[in-house]
């Protein structure tokens, strides 16, 4: 039913299906990338999938071995040290990729490229498909995310360059736009000036994300700061006009925008300078907060505001429509809210009054 030759042609066919959505096209194209340069290295075609394969798959995405061949830093694709993964897949995106190739599998049974979806054969659907998870844990708790902000506003050494100057603008703006717009990576980068408008008397951030939704944010008072001193940096006028053309995030010369593999360096090179220092000034006593610093990645930032929205009292039906997500459940992993109640009530029983109750009985045996 399509066009194709070859494994490779059949999957550009169905990646064809998401030209619309371009951010979903590289997201997808991506974990079928993986399987095709899996499979050729077994020696295997997409109709020879088998049920068992899927084990062995899920298993080289937690540790794709060996790494020399398949991880390294981000690259272009046509540069011959591209390598198709950054370091081994977290549960949760092992499960997502198992989620997209299910899918792909499903459209690749219809269009009769190949026979059958081994997926379907998985009876631990539910553990391994069900894309739903527990609450979300991938953030920065609020005292470290006090201390970072913090970090970002130090002042420079005396003497600093224009381009020092203007490198650290463009840092603290864009932390504060992840943390108070929890926008995701891609839709930062495509951010444009003229995303920002007020209507009403009220300003609002426009944006296309996932799956092509559209949706108007609220933007807060803290953020029109930022906006203004962000665009003062770049020598614009405090407000930007509706049709003001011109990316948001901006490199180096003020006028060509930021791609998201750049985006994703700079975040990540911020958290590793932050964690740098922090491990510098304290030491053994900020360990755990080092490393998760290290560990944390631009996805977290979207994490962190959405649950400190949560915690500051957001009502869900907002903070879902913050988030942009369709179902309340996925939201309601940010929630935890009720953490502190449930930790003060479970400290009520413990070994200690047991030994007070005790004591207290044996006096009353005594006295009687």
């Amino acid at each position: 039913m399509i066009a194709a030759e070859t494994d490779a042609e059949a999957v550009a066919c169905w990646l064809r299906e998401y030209r619309r959505s371009l951010r979903t096209q590289q997201a997808y194209r991506r974990e079928a990338e993986r399987l095709l340069l899996w499979l050729a290295d077994q020696g295997l075609a997409l109709s020879a999938v088998r049920r068992e394969h899927l084990d062995a798959f899920e298993a080289f995405l937690g540790d794709p071995r060996p790494p020399a061949r398949w991880v390294g830093p981000s690259r272009p694709r046509q540069d011959a040290r591209w390598r198709p993964f950054r370091g081994p897949l977290s549960p949760a995106s092992r499960r997502q990729s198992l989620v997209i190739l299910q899918g792909m599998f499903g459209w690749l049974v219809e269009a009769g490229w190949v026979r059958h979806n081994p997926f379907r054969l998985m009876r631990d659907k539910r553990r391994r498909l069900d894309n739903r998870q527990g609450r979300i844990e991938r953030y920065l708790e609020r005292p470290l995310w006090g201390w970072f902000w913090s970090w970002l506003h130090r002042p420079l050494e005396e003497g600093a360059s224009q381009r020092r100057h203007f490198e650290c603008e463009r840092r603290r703006f864009t932390f504060g736009f992840a943390y108070l717009l929890a926008p995701r990576i891609g839709e930062m980068s495509a951010a444009k000036m003229a995303d920002f408008t007020m209507r009403e008397g009220r300003w609002w951030w426009h944006v296309t994300g996932k799956g092509d939704k559209t949706a108007s944010i609220p933007v807060p008072p803290d953020m029109l700061i930022l906006l203004k001193k962000w665009r003062s940096c770049l020598e614009l006028s405090p407000e930007p006009a509706p049709d003001e053309p011109g990316p948001l995030l901006r490199a180096l010369d003020g006028i060509r925008g930021l791609g998201d593999n750049r985006l994703y360096r700079l975040v990540r090179e911020t958290f590793h300078e932050a964690a740098e220092t922090l491990a510098r000034e304290k030491g053994e006593t900020a360990r755990a907060d080092v490393l998760r610093l290290r560990q944390a990645t631009p996805h977290w930032l979207r994490h962190t505001a959405l649950t400190h929205q949560a915690q500051a009292g957001v009502e869900l039906r907002y903070l879902a429509e913050t988030a942009r997500h369709s179902r309340l459940d996925t939201t309601a992993r940010y929630l935890h809210a009720d953490d502190e109640e449930w930790h003060r009530q479970q400290s009520l029983h413990g070994l200690d009054q047991l030994s007070e109750r005790a004591g207290r009985s044996r006096d009353r045996d005594a006295d009687a």
